[in-house]
């Protein structure tokens, strides 16, 4: 007989899901042939998998040591992860902008991956992981019912704030506020060509899985042509390139880059939708190797702010005294 006691990260959930997870190899009717044949019980009284557990709750496999450990996660793995990186906490790979006991928020640096696209990628999601489990915020036996995660994604090459769960209470909150767009989530950019005017821009964005590369048309073509609102606010203008705050009101795959792009004023370092000739001569210049878009500051519903400092490549453009006043929001 194996014997649980539900924490708070597996409070909230349906008793079903919460199994699917302790028996990842069983399949559904396994799991509701033991349920109605008691061989798993619920506060030691017959369930049927709809019920929503609470912390505390006691949950009790009547099964021999062999067959749970045939239907369980092998000890030590983390499910659909993999390995899990090294990770010095004297040398981060991200910097942390806030952590309470249900939330993380880093700033993500250009060239991670917010989420992993191959088995073999390690992503922030699993930095994220390994920092749980190095502070002691995550024991190795949760991992099999609950992981934490992140909220939001950014592109590989965007750097700035990404937002990650520590807890089921926390992961859904946050994802909450960004289905509901209570949250508010400004990027900064270096755009090309001289922009003088604030503008919302609208549109429909349409992706090609094949080539993942999204198109902007003006009016929806197909039914899975979704809806985007990009709204922006030129701050400075230097060799015919503009640095623009801009306010992410939807938030779709690749939106600022394609929407930008599609009015003639691509980011600056921006290979998929950018210009290879104002690329190029950034690169020659300021050493510019990946595209200038960093998500810079966040509003949470409770009127938090948080704000991510801009990564080294805006600092080779701008003078430090300029990014003091971006940083302090003088302009």
């Amino acid at each position: 007989m194996k014997e649980f006691i539900i924490g708070k990260n597996q409070a909230g959930q349906r008793f079903d899901k919460y199994l699917k997870k302790v028996l990842c190899s069983a399949d559904s009717s396994f799991i509701y042939k033991m349920l109605r044949k008691k061989n798993i019980l619920l506060n030691d009284k017959k369930a049927v998998g709809k019920e929503i557990l609470r912390e505390n709750d006691n949950v009790k496999l009547y099964f021999s040591r062999e067959t749970f450990e045939k239907f369980s996660a092998p000890k030590g793995k983390t499910p659909g992860n993999g390995s899990l990186p090294e990770i010095d906490l004297k040398k981060l790979p991200f910097e942390i902008l806030l952590e309470t006991e249900d939330i993380l928020v880093i700033n993500k640096p250009s060239g991670m991956l917010s989420q992993k696209a191959k088995q073999e990628d390690i992503s922030a999601n699993e930095y994220i992981l390994a920092y749980l489990l190095k502070t002691g915020a995550l024991k190795q036996e949760e991992l099999s019912t609950f992981h934490p995660s992140v909220c939001n994604r950014l592109d590989r090459n965007t750097s700035g704030i990404l937002i990650a769960g520590k807890t089921l209470a926390g992961l859904q909150e946050m994802s909450k506020q960004l289905k509901s767009r209570s949250l508010e989530k400004y990027y900064y950019a270096l755009a090309a060509g001289t922009i003088l005017k604030s503008c919302r821009l609208e549109g429909f964005l349409r992706k090609d899985e094949k080539t993942n590369k999204v198109s902007v048309l003006q009016s929806p073509a197909a039914g899975e042509d979704k809806k985007i609102e990009t709204e922006y606010i030129p701050l400075q203008t230097r060799e015919d390139a503009t640095l623009l705050k801009i306010r992410l009101i939807t938030g779709r795959s690749h939106q600022i880059r394609a929407h930008l792009s599609s009015i003639g004023h691509p980011i600056i370092g921006d290979t998929k939708y950018g210009n290879a000739r104002i690329n190029e001569y950034y690169r020659r210049k300021y050493g510019i190797k990946t595209q200038m878009l960093h998500a810079k500051e966040l509003v949470l519903s409770d009127g938090r702010k948080i704000t991510a400092p801009f990564p080294k490549d805006f600092q080779k453009i701008f003078h430090m005294e300029e990014l003091k006043e971006m940083e302090e929001g003088e302009i």
